[in-house]
Order: structure tokens, then C-alpha cells, then sequence
């Protein structure tokens, strides 16, 4: 039973992107910052290997990490909540949602007082705690909303708890929600609930997020397809408006989303349980805070040991980020950066894998890994990452034995191939030449024709190999014959291992390599 368990930590940007300054930042390191903190500890974190990520140089690297490690790059044109989140889920967006560094249009606002009958105050960017300090005392007077928005794409209703009823305040936000669409479609309206008396107002934990609904089906859509679960902890249903959720739960801060991700350990489900950690962005990056973020961070870490200690043999931690929010650069709104990409697990190797282009290959990869065909915008990353089990170490050994059996006198290209049966068994073959061309035969036929021949019809597994004069270089996969022949025994998820040396491989199906196959299947009077 595999799990996989996505933690987003809110905002830990690790260096600013070649393309920041498009997006108004420049000398934004949100890790970095945080790093020359006294409150900042990362023993924890420093094991797993984030020293070791590209560019994390202020940092020391671990000489023996726990995890495979990456530097991603946002390929999606924005630097927000919701579309870091959309690209972790697969889904890169070409254009970035509106944002209103003037305040939202007069029709927009008057077709929101007229749809809640009440006035509005403020309309412009502004500081969450500074905008309840500014207007809260006029709002408790007058009854009229608080609407604020900041650089990001959101629209943010403040309402004291006295005054609007937080579900009076929650179907605000649905209206807004139903107004704010075409070129006013912005990622988020955001219930903003403040207590207190003037002077000493407080934002309560009660925040909600109404989303834009992702533009096309998403990781969590096509796992809650495959009957998996899709557990969602913190703001993760609201980012994804519910969509593809099959289980949820709000939390109030970091403390509390870490302790329910310790707990899902302890529940038993397949599936994907993804985790936001709201305070590093919302309580301390905005606020630019540098000793509070550093503290939080400090805090996860401390925490990590007790979560990695009760995985199972089977889970894959995945540790990552949506974006950046420097506390301490020259704005308090997000911040254009790559984000880490840290993956645990017992069958995970310790690799580096350099600077990926595109947090939606943690998609791909959890998808794979989790057995969906979904692909979204990225590319997986699984098989270099993975260690091989017993019976893929079993078969690529066959296949490079078999490799060196090879009889090709004309073109030198030596090809290896070993077929698992369901009955435990394996199957060698080799590429044989002859010198009138048309007899030649790959080493994957003959592999599949030596099995067959020994009364086997059902296979397992398939790896191949090959190389110009017995030396593996690059992959091998097999020509379109041999496509055709395994497709003949064996289903659309069959897996190919096309393999990159003796102990490394891609994983492949066959219905990756041969889309839209001719089987048996075309030929039953049932079709």
C-alpha cells in the first residue's frame, strides 16, 4: 500500500529565479534569510540534504543525505498561492491571474455592495493587520465590509466576528466568488475575521479560502479517478476549491498541520496526503519577520524525526515549497524563487538531481509512483530516484548478460533483453544479424519467442539494454515490431525497464511506448 505525503512549507523560497526582476523582486533568498537567524536550527533538514541543493551554498552540505534532493524552477507565469499550488498539482499556467494595485474597479465593487447590502471601505492593497487597524473601528460603526488586496491575486474580506457572523462572512466571499470571474477571476477571495475592540484588534484562525477552480484536471482529480484517497490538511481544500479531495481537514497553523500529518501516518489509506503549512508565509513572511520564520522553520525541523521514524516501509515523504516571501527584502508580498524538492523514503536513493524546470514534476512523479496514468505539464522523476526491487535487480542483471551474447558482426550494436514471467521465471534474449537484413531479429522477440515457446502466456516484467560494442550508453527502448509483440501478451500497464546502465532504468508501460495499440482485444466479436 503506498502513500505519499506532500508537505508544502508556505513560502520557503530557496534563491531568487533568472527571471525575477519581471515580477518586481531582485536579492530574494527566503531561505538565506532565515538562515542568519539566531532562532534558526536545521539539524534535521541539514541530514536530509538541503545544504546539498543547487545554489544552497551559505549552508553545509551533508556528506551522506537521507533524501533525494532538487531545486525546482516555476515554469507557471506567477508567484501565488494558488498557481504554485495548481503547478505542484500538474497544471502550469501560461498567463497570470489579475491583480489590482489600484483596488478593484467601480463596477466590481458596486455589484458587490448591491449583492450583500452593504458598503464597502478601503478597496485598495493593503497590510492585513495594518487594514483592521485602519478601518475596524469604522466598520463596527457602519456595518460596511473591509475589501483589501495586496500584490497577489486575491480579493480579502475583513469582517469583525461581532458584526458579521463568520457564516454571514463565508457567503460574502461565495458572492464575491460568483462575481469575480472572466477578467476579474482572481485566485482567491479570502475571508478576513478579525476580534478585539479598537486598539487591540486580532485576526482569528477562522480564515477561509474561496479558489478559482484549476483550469484542467489536476494530480488530486485523477487519483480520487483512480478510487485513491486525497487527503487534504490545512488550506490545500481551498486551494483546490474541493476538487479531487476525498477527505479534509482544516487546521489553525503550522503546530496543528504537523500533528495531523503525524496522525495520517496511523490511518490506513492509498493515496496522496497533502499538507500546506500556512504560518512561514502568512505570520512571517509578509509580516517580515526573519526571527519568526526562522523559529517556525526551527520548529519543523525539530518536529521531522518524529514523522520520518513512523513511516512505513512503503511511504515517500516529498518536502517542498510554493513560491518564495523573503521577510526581509524590500516588500512584504511573495517573492519570485526556486523552491526545494526533498524526497524521503526507504526506497528512495540519496541523489541530487541538479535544477528541474517545474514544480509539476512532482506530479508526475507522485502519480507514477502512486500507479496513475496522469501526466500533467511535468516529467517524472520516479526512476531516478528509486531503488530497484529484488526483481527489477534480478532482470536488468539478465538482460546485461544476456547483452553480451549478441550477434551483430555488421551493425556492432549489441542488444540484451529479459522477460519476467508471472510464474517466477526469467527469460534471456539477444539481437541476432544475418546478413541478409530482413532475417535479423531483435533481442526482446527473442526473449518473449523463448518464453512463449516454453508454454508461458503471461509475463510480468520486460527490461532491455544495448549499446554500440557491448557498452550501455543512453536508452535502448524497444523498434515498433517488438512494441507490437509484447502488446500481443501483455496489458496497457505492463512495465519496460529501458535501462540507462546495470543498476539504473526508466520505467515505461507498454502503452506508453505504443499508444493506441492493435491487441486482441480488436479482434473480439465483443468490440
Amino acid at each position: 500500500m503506498k502513500r505519499v505525503f506532500l508537505i508544502v512549507m508556505d513560502s520557503l523560497g530557496i534563491g531568487e529565479e533568472p527571471d525575477a526582476a519581471l515580477f518586481g523582486d531582485r536579492d530574494c533568498n527566503t531561505l538565506k534569510r532565515i538562515s542568519g537567524s539566531d532562532k534558526f536550527r536545521f539539524s534535521s533538514m541539514r541530514d536530509m540534504g538541503v545544504g546539498n541543493i543547487d545554489g544552497q551554498s551559505y549552508l553545509p552540505a551533508a556528506k551522506k543525505p537521507l533524501a533525494a534532493v532538487a531545486r525546482l524552477r516555476e515554469r507557471s507565469m506567477g508567484k501565488d498561492t494558488t498557481i504554485g499550488h495548481w503547478e505542484i498539482a500538474g497544471v502550469v499556467s501560461q498567463s497570470p491571474l489579475p491583480t489590482y494595485p489600484d483596488g478593484f474597479p467601480p463596477e466590481v465593487i458596486a455589484e458587490f455592495e448591491e449583492a450583500t447590502g452593504r458598503k464597502v471601505l478601503c478597496n485598495k492593497p493593503y497590510s492585513g493587520t495594518e487594514v483592521i487597524k485602519d478601518y475596524g473601528e469604522e466598520h463596527m460603526k457602519t456595518g460596511a465590509l473591509i475589501v483589501y488586496t495586496s500584490a497577489d491575486s486575491v480579493f480579502q474580506i475583513a469582517a469583525h466576528e461581532d458584526v458579521v457572523p463568520l457564516e454571514q462572512l463565508y457567503g460574502y466571499c461565495r458572492t464575491a466568488r460568483k462575481i469575480l470571474k472572466g477578467k476579474h477571476a482572481v485566485g482567491r477571495v479570502i475571508a478576513r475575521p478579525f476580534i478585539g475592540e479598537p486598539g487591540s484588534f486580532t485576526r482569528t484562525a477562522n480564515r477561509h479560502d474561496f479558489s478559482l477552480l484549476p483550469p484542467k484536471e489536476t494530480l488530486l482529480d485523477a487519483l480520487e479517478k483512480d478510487g485513491k484517497t486525497v487527503y487534504a490538511v490545512g488550506k490545500i481544500n481551498d486551494i483546490f476549491a474541493g476538487r479531487g479531495v476525498t477527505k479534509h481537514v482544516m487546521t489553525h497553523g503550522n503546530t496543528e498541520g504537523m500533528a495531523v500529518a503525524l496522525g495520517a501516518l496511523d490511518e490506513e489509506f492509498e493515496g496522496l496526503c497533502f499538507v500546506n503549512l500556512v504560518d512561514f508565509d502568512m505570520l512571517y513572511g509578509h509580516r517580515q519577520d526573519v526571527d519568526g520564520y526562522a523559529a517556525a522553520f526551527a520548529e519543523f525541523d525539530n518536529w521531522l524525526p518524529s514523522f520520518t521514524s513512523k513511516m512505513k516501509a512503503d511511504d515517500m515523504l516529498i518536502i517542498t515549497a510554493d513560491h518564495g516571501c523573503d521577510p526581509g527584502d524590500s516588500h512584504t508580498d511573495h517573492s519570485r524563487e526556486y523552491v526545494p524538492c526533498i524526497v524521503y523514503g526507504k526506497n528512495v536513493k540519496p541523489v541530487n538531481l541538479g535544477t528541474r524546470s517545474g514544480f509539476c514534476d512532482i506530479a508526475a512523479t507522485v502519480a507514477e509512483y502512486l500507479g496513475s496514468g496522469f501526466k500533467g505539464d511535468g516529467q517524472s522523476f520516479l526512476s531516478d530516484i528509486i531503488k530497484p526491487t529484488a526483481e527489477e535487480k534480478a532482470l536488468c542483471e539478465a538482460a546485461y548478460e544476456a547483452m553480451h551474447s549478441s550477434y551483430s558482426p555488421y551493425s556492432g550494436f549489441t542488444v540484451g533483453a529479459a522477460v519476467l514471467t508471472k510464474s517466477g521465471k526469467i527469460y534471456k534474449g539477444c539481437n541476432i544479424e544475418n546478413a541478409a537484413y530482413s532475417p535479423s531479429v531483435c533481442a526482446e522477440r527473442t526473449a518473449v519467442f523463448k518464453a512463449v515457446s516454453e508454454g508461458e502466456r503471461e509475463f510480468a516484467m520486460l527490461a532491455v539494454c544495448g549499446g554500440k560494442g557491448g557498452k550501455l550508453k543512453g536508452l535502448c527502448p524497444p523498434c515498433g515490431v517488438c512494441r507490437q509483440v509484447i502488446r500481443e501478451f501483455c496489458p496497457d500497464g505492463f512495465p519496460v525497464l529501458l535501462m540507462k546502465s546495470k543498476t539504473t532504468f526508466v520505467k515505461k508501460t507498454i502503452s506508453e511506448l505504443l499508444p493506441y495499440s492493435f491487441s486482441p482485444d480488436n479482434l473480439s466479436e465483443d468490440k
